[in-house]
């Protein structure tokens, strides 16, 4: 699956605001695990976008944040075993997401 060319834009403009006219060496990207991209996908649409302008050279640092889900019935704070989020406590399968969806720009390196 290749990562929707928005998604790239956004992370192309986010860098560029950040880098304020200087060259960009690299974007450190911070990406939830429970997004349902791969690091490849992101790197190739990367490629794609960029390929035509100065940040084409730009390596992109990709860190994955764990996910952590929250039981709504019990409370239980618990990392998913599987697509499937039920509880390891009381098996409910309603859970609130904590972490593990984040899609963000942590850092741009320019210079």
């Amino acid at each position: 699956m290749t990562i929707q060319f928005p998604a790239a834009e956004s992370i192309l403009n986010n860098a560029l605001r950040r880098a304020n006219g200087k060259s960009i060496k690299g974007i450190h990207l911070v990406i939830g695990e429970l997004v349902d991209m791969t690091d490849e996908s992101i790197r190739e649409s990367w490629n794609n976008i960029t390929k035509d302008i100065p940040a084409k050279n730009a390596t992109l640092h990709i860190r994955r944040a764990p996910a952590e889900l929250q039981c709504m019935a019990c409370f239980q704070k618990y990392h998913p075993d599987s697509v499937e989020f039920s509880c390891p406590r009381c098996g409910s399968v309603g859970a609130k997401v904590i972490t593990g969806e984040e899609f963000s720009v942590e850092k741009v390196d320019a210079e």
